[in-house]
This record gives C-alpha cells, structure tokens and sequence, in this order.
C-alpha cells in the first residue's frame, strides 16, 4: 500500500518528495460545512474518540477523525503543544487529502479503504517524517468510507512494529463506532447482532447486518461486508453484490424466524450457522423500532396498527388514526401520496413521518417548496442540468432535487403553486420514472416514492385551467387530509406531549393549568400547529413556575372571539383566581408590590393576571 501510494504521488498528483509542504488548515466557515455534513456520525464518534484518547492519554499520541475527503473535524491532543500540532497538521481543519499531503495514514486510508500505519520515513513529503500515524477506516450502513481515525504519534521508536498494537486498538474503536453508528441510525429496521465467540457472546458484537421487513440486505457494518464477501469469494469492495441479496441467500434462517432470537433467552442458544461454509455464529436480533416482540395492552393506535412516527402525527384524533391506519398499508408500495390540509397543519411532518416508517427510510427525504422556488428557477432545481446549457449554468452542472431523491422521498410541498410548464415535465417523470436534465440527451432512471401537500383545491384548479388533471391523477395515488387544529380533539394531548419535549433531564416537568388550558381550547388557532408550537415556546419562556398559568400565554389567545367564549364557558374559574387577587390585594394594603412579594411572584406577573381576570386597583391605590 505504500509503494503503490508513492507511486500516486509521483504519477497521478505529480507531488515532489523533495519539497516540503506547510500544513493546510482549511478556514472555519470550511470547516462548519464539513462538520455538519456528518454531524450525526460525529455525535456518535466522539464518543469513542474520548474513550480511545483516555486509553493512551500521557503516551505522546494524538487523535483526529477526518472526514472522507481528509478534513480533520475531531481532534484532541496535548494542549500544552498545540502551535506545534497546528505547523504539523494534526489539528482541527488539517487537511490530509493524498493529492495533497502526500503518502500519509488517512489521505491513503482514504484510497485503499484499509487499516494501516505509515511509519515515520514512510511519509512521502518529508515535513511528516517525525510522525507515525496509525489508522482506520469507518463505514456507513451501505459500506461507503463515512470518516477516518487517527491516531499519530509525534515520535515513536524506529521499528514500525512498535506501533502493530496502536493499529490494533485504533481497528477496535473504529469497529465500535462504526457499529453503534449502523444500531442508531437503523433502528426502524431489523438488526442481526452476530459473533463467533462463544464465551463473550452476550457483549462482543463481531458482525451486525440491516434487513429491511422482506429480510433483504439493506446494510452491514465493515466486518459483516468482509463476512460475506468471504462466503462468495468475492472482493469485499464490491458491496453492490452483496446489498439487497435475501439474507437467505448467506444464512440457515428466514425473516419470520428471527423473532425467536429477539426472545430474552441466552444467546449461547441462539444459534445459525453460514449456508456455504457452514460455520456457526451466536446471533441476537434487535426488532425495528415499530415492532414488539412482548405481548403488552393495547394501545389506542393498535386498532389501526401505526408506526411509531405515524402515531406522532396521529395524536388521540380518531380521524386521523383512522385516516393513517389506511395509509400505513401502502407505506411500502410505490403509490403517490397527497397531503391536503390548512398552511400549519404538519403536512411536511407527515410527509417525513411517512418516509422513515417505510422500507425507503435509508434513502434521502428530499422536501421541494414549489412555492418558494422562483418560475425561472424551477425546473433547473428540480430536473437539474448540464454544464453550460444555459447562461449562467454550473461549469460541472446540476444533479437536480429528483435526481437526489433517488432511492427515498420527494416531498413536493405546496404542489398548486408549481408551473404549467413544470407540470408537463413533471408528469413525464413520474409516468416513465426517469428524468432528462436541462440540455441533456440521456435520461437517468429515478426510483423514488413522491408525496405531494397542498392547501389549495386542486380539483378547482383543474376546472380553472390551471393544474393538468393528469398530473392530478398520478399525485392522488391516496389522499389523506390533515384537519385544522381548530378541529381536533386532542389539544390537551398536543400540548402535554410539546410540553415533554421542552423539559430538560435536570428540570421539574412542565404542566399547564386547567384554566390556561381552557383559554388555549377556546381560541381558533388560524396558524394551526405550527402556531400552537410558538405559543407553547413563549409559555415555556414567561412561566415562572413548573406549571404556565394563564398569565404566561400570549396575548394573541386572548383575542375577542375566544375571550367572549371562554368568559361564558369558564367563568367560574376566572371567578376564583379573581378573589384569590383581591384578596392578596387587600391584605396588603392594595400595595402591588408588597402583594407581589406575599404571592412570590415578581411585580409584572401579578399584573398580567389582574389584567386577565379583569382585577382593577381602587382610585389612589399602589
């Protein structure tokens, strides 16, 4: 790996081993850009990089995890020598590409897809040379190079076999995080957990694979690739072979005998051996998220069977159960959804909502607001292009948002609002499913499922002329109307479940009072949940106590309409906070401040609620 790394070097990115090159620490804004574009994996990542760090921690070593094209985004190193490890690289925003830095652990990490260590002399540009680095390679769920761990030291003996257990602890947490990663990020699916240690079954996780609900090989971690491709006898770099196959085709069990292994039973009983080579492995299985193995009492979505992310939409609206309970059967079919429902209703939730309880949930969810996008704009960003098509076009072009739908969802929100020109082509994709770029000859094949929202009437805008009825048709595959939330039965759940969510682990739960939950039913709600949402954060924020009173709500609740009917429904409650304030009012004096004190309430709070209960100071009074 080395020599064919030099060999690169020389011949491909035409570097010169005789000049030293400074070290590349990209800018921050950079640097942001490629931190979030894996900010799930780095979560999970850092994890293991304390851990690892505290393992070697006074031995010289530093610790990076590059992203996969080389960007330092993690580090932690001695601080007591940080100018030194910035003029080195092995800093944050370090850039160790190997068509820039060289024969290096992590640039040719990056090409070869392997562990290794490049050993001091090793290094093709000679700044490097004091170094040793160590490295391995984290895959993501389909077997693409996620990020790079590294582990350098700054000096180290001069036999490369002193660093042979450095590689072997870096391969071990890289495997680890690798393989927390897959569990996290696949949880909605079935997971095999498998090993061939007996004695340490219960906690040693060799090789995990992702099926999908039909058992199909949706994902494995870098082990349970190399598993397989063994049993093939094929390179284990050749994953397209291996993704999508039957678990069938590798091992002696089916997808409805894997609930057996879910059971709380000793693994050493878990037993399935590989169909080719026959070994035999311990096997544990993590159910998807949305299945339960135990018997347990039924629940109000039971009737309608809803996945977990269907039953946040669903509430304890009955309707609206019902409504999903329908949909969640097509969720694995490749029919058209629309969404239909008032501007604030959670028609995009929904749409995600339907994305991750379907076989589609590794794929992209990929949300277009036909409304924001300009007319002139439109069909370049969702067709995409070729370079120079058009004046003004991207030398390199454009993939196109169907394009990045392929293999999840296209959200098309706010559908009414599309062109008619975009219509047309839009119809043509959706018809032939495949798609034709701005200047381009060749279509490209797209699979995706597209589900569609709208507030409009489309059937009016059909009879005015302006929504082609055959388009109309192919996005009405199933139709499933969210009701304003005016409508809904269920606030107080809504409420209570927003609520849940904003309560951190070190602070009292947050409730609200009957009476402020009263004057929240009574109002018309014109934004709908996503009003809702705001009105719950601005309580949240004003509310002195665990529990928001009436005085902690926006005034935007207290419009005419809803105060008028809530004075007539609620009176009696107003009735009795009313007399609890004058009677704080008159014991001090009618002195505002003094009853303030005697409520344990600051002085602007006690007159929010004089003002709502209609509480007013006699002539004179303070």
């Amino acid at each position: 790996m080395i020599l064919n790394s030099w060999k690169r070097c020389v011949s491909h990115h035409k570097l010169d081993p005789a000049v030293m090159r400074p070290a590349v620490i990209v800018e921050d804004r950079c640097l942001r850009e490629h931190r979030e574009a894996m900010d799930d994996l780095l979560r999970t990542a850092r994890f293991g990089v304390e851990a690892l760090y505290r393992q070697v921690a006074g031995l010289g070593y530093v610790l990076l995890l590059t992203d996969d094209q080389g960007i330092t985004v993690d580090y932690i190193g001695d601080e007591a020598t940080t100018d030194y490890l910035r003029a080195a690289g092995l800093y944050l925003g370090a850039d160790w590409n190997e068509a820039r830095a060289g024969t290096n652990g992590t640039g040719t990490c990056i090409f070869t897809g392997e562990a290794l260590t490049v050993h001091q002399t090793e290094h093709f540009d000679a700044t490097h040379i004091p170094l040793s680095c160590t490295v391995a390679p984290i895959y993501d769920s389909t077997g693409n190079l996620a990020a790079v761990l590294d582990i350098s030291a700054l000096s180290s003996p001069k036999q490369k076999s002193s660093q042979y257990l450095a590689l072997q602890i870096v391969k071990n947490f890289a495997h680890r995080i690798e393989t927390a990663n897959l569990i996290r990020s696949c949880s909605r699916n079935w997971i095999l957990k498998l090993t061939s240690n007996q004695g340490l079954a219960e906690v040693d996780t060799e090789f995990v694979f992702v099926l999908d609900s039909s058992g199909r090989i949706l994902g494995f971690n870098h082990y349970g690739r190399q598993l397989l491709a063994l049993e093939l006898k094929i390179d284990w770099r050749a994953k397209h072979l291996l993704l999508g196959r039957p678990i069938t085709d590798f091992f002696d069990c089916e997808i409805d005998s894997l609930p057996r292994f879910a059971a709380s039973r000793s693994i050493e009983w878990n037993v399935i051996r590989l169909t080719a080579s026959g070994r035999r492995l311990f096997i544990q299985v993590v159910p998807p998220s949305t299945v339960r193995i135990l018997q347990r009492a039924p629940a109000a979505h039971d009737e309608y069977k809803l996945p977990q992310p269907l039953r946040a939409v669903a509430g304890e609206e009955p309707s609206v159960q019902k409504s999903l309970g329908k949909l969640a059967r097509l969720l694995n079919t490749s029919m058209s959804i629309l969404i239909r429902g008032e501007t604030g209703t959670g028609k995009e939730f929904l749409a995600k909502a339907i994305h991750t309880s379907s076989a589609r949930a590794q794929g992209p969810f990929v949300p277009v607001n036909c409304a924001a996008l300009p007319e002139n704009l439109i069909e370049s960003e969702l067709f995409g292009y070729e370079g120079g098509s058009f004046t003004g076009a991207l030398s390199k072009g454009k993939k196109g948002l169907i394009r990045e739908a392929h293999g999840g969802t296209l959200f098309l929100d706010e559908i009414g609002d599309m062109p008619l020109s975009s219509q047309t082509r839009l119809l043509r994709v959706l018809a032939e499913r495949e798609v034709t770029p701005i200047g381009g000859l060749k279509p490209t094949a797209v699979d995706m499922r597209v589900v569609s929202a709208t507030h409009c009437d489309l059937l009016e805008l059909v009879r005015q002329g302006k929504f082609r009825e055959d388009l109309f048709f192919r996005l009405n595959g199933a139709t499933i109307a969210l009701p304003a939330l005016r409508e809904r039965s269920d606030l107080a759940w809504m409420v209570n479940e927003l609520l849940a969510r904003r309560c951190k682990p070190d602070e009292p739960r947050r409730t609200i009072s009957q009476s402020a939950l009263d004057a929240l039913s009574a109002y018309s709600w014109p934004g709908n949940i996503r009003e809702l949402v705001n009105v719950i954060d601005f309580a949240c924020a004003m509310a002195s106590d665990p529990e928001i009173g009436m005085e902690d709500l926006p005034d935007q609740v207290f419009e005419k309409k809803a105060a008028a009917a809530q004075e007539a429904r609620f009176a009696g409650d107003n009735r009795d906070e009313a007399a609890i304030l004058l009677d704080d009012l008159k014991r001090s004096g009618w002195n505002v401040s003094a009853a303030a004190r005697r409520l344990g309430i600051d002085r602007t709070t006690l007159h929010r609620r004089m003002r709502r209960f209609g509480v007013s100071l006699p002539p004179r009074a303070t």
